[in-house]
């Protein structure tokens, strides 16, 4: 488990005072990655268009490209605006395999201060019940803080 108060420290320290997404995309998704061995993918899918997921700032191996809302972990997020916290992928109704590895997965919708959906924090792993609900709540918050200010 990640010393969360620390991650969220460093994170906000990084993004003070930045407020392009894409950057701050890219410095959360390397620091949340990097602090913990369970997260063996960590990114995002932006919204590009309306119903449209695209793969943005991201560590670990290659991700899917596009992501319709009606398909997978990552559009049920988008598409409901609720966590997605998945302990059998195989098991998740039209899960997308992105990663033939990946066991389990918690996947964030990303809001922006006016609350639009702007993209998802996908989080993978290659053990089977990898996350927490105190995960998704201590991330949430992480996420929160960086993108509520946009």
């Amino acid at each position: 488990m990640p010393d969360y108060d620390l991650l969220s420290k460093t994170i906000a320290s990084l993004t003070e005072g930045e407020d392009d997404a894409v950057a701050l995309m890219a410095t959360v998704a390397c620091e949340v990655h990097h602090a913990d061995d369970r997260f063996d993918w960590t990114g995002f899918y932006r919204v590009v268009a309306p119903d449209l997921l695209k793969i943005g700032p991201y560590q670990g191996g290659h991700g899917c490209l596009v992501i319709p809302f009606d398909r997978g972990v990552c559009g049920a997020a988008a598409r409901s605006r609720e966590v997605q916290l998945v302990d059998d992928v195989e098991a998740f109704p039209d899960h997308i395999a992105c990663a033939s590895s990946t066991r389990s997965e918690l996947v964030l919708p990303v809001l922006n201060g006016a609350g639009d959906v702007i993209a998802v924090f996908d989080i993978d792993s290659d053990l089977p019940a990898a996350f927490t609900r105190d995960d998704a709540d201590r991330l949430g918050a992480i996420l929160g803080d960086v993108f509520g200010r946009l």
